[in-house]
């Protein structure tokens, strides 16, 4: 049985309470469909962002800081140091396209932090009744975010190497070898490679994924309990994933900090 909430069935029982909250604001159908939940959510965040970093930067002063250049600067400089002991090459690029996925990430993790119910419940009065808030619970937000990756893997390989000496290592690495049997090796050394290199993309998208997907189901689990579980159980496990919201969007960045040195990097 279900109830009715603006002529919309509400979920009656746990088993409906779960699916629904696990359930995405969809555009079309099948493989086709598209979750509008996760793209808008993940943009307007990629928005703050930018926002707040703008912000920090037109205001950023040579004499006493402010707060907001201060937590700036505090996070420039984690990531900055991250970059300068993983990454020896030379790259413009590379510091801030660490900046950018730690601060994102980060941002889409922590929309953990609302309520459960809270912005579906707003929605409801626009006629909205299903959203998931949290990007990076949603496998295919991180693995199009490790497909990006993998696009920088590549063409940091390209423009180090050149398309001759990237073509050239992905039939002579990792088994290097002379004459007949380098000939012979090419092949395993070819699909050695390639496996490689699916598997930073695919290890880098299910490790936040599934991270993420299990602190939002934990907060739904919670959300069931009678109010006074909600603050007994919720707050401390909310603390904690102050801790796991941070660690993974630490570890996403390094990692890809990590592929690209790598890349950049004569086997």
């Amino acid at each position: 049985m279900t109830t009715e909430h603006g002529g919309h069935a509400a979920p009656a029982n746990a088993t409906q309470y779960i699916q629904h909250h696990l359930s995405h604001l969809q555009s079309g159908e099948g493989t086709a469909a598209i979750n509008l939940d996760t793209f808008w959510v993940s943009a307007l965040l990629g928005l703050v962002f930018l926002g707040i970093f703008s912000l920090a930067a037109r205001r950023a002063t040579s004499g006493v800081p402010g707060r907001l250049q201060n937590f700036v600067e505090w996070i420039m400089e984690l990531v900055n140091d991250t970059v300068n002991s993983a990454f020896h090459a030379k790259s413009a690029v590379i510091a801030p396209l660490a900046i950018t996925i730690f601060v994102w990430v980060w941002l889409m993790n922590a929309m953990d932090f609302l309520p459960v119910d809270f912005l579906p419940r707003v929605l409801e009065f626009f006629g909205v009744y299903k959203l998931r808030v949290v990007p990076t619970a949603d496998v295919n937000h991180t693995f199009g975010m490790s497909i990006g990756v993998l696009l920088c893997i590549i063409g940091f390989s390209i423009k180090a190497k050149g398309v001759g000496g990237w073509g050239k290592e992905l039939f002579t690495a990792p088994f290097h070898a002379h004459g007949v049997a380098a000939i012979f090796l090419a092949p395993v050394n070819f699909i050695f490679q390639m496996l490689e290199l699916l598997a930073k993309p695919i290890s880098l998208s299910l490790r936040l994924f599934g991270n993420m997907y299990a602190g939002e189901l934990i907060f739904i689990l919670i959300a069931l309990l009678p109010w006074w579980a909600q603050w007994l159980l919720g707050g401390p496990w909310a603390i904690f994933h102050i801790l796991i919201v941070t660690l993974q969007a630490f570890v996403f960045m390094a990692l890809t900090v990590v592929y690209l040195s790598l890349a950049v990097e004569k086997h």
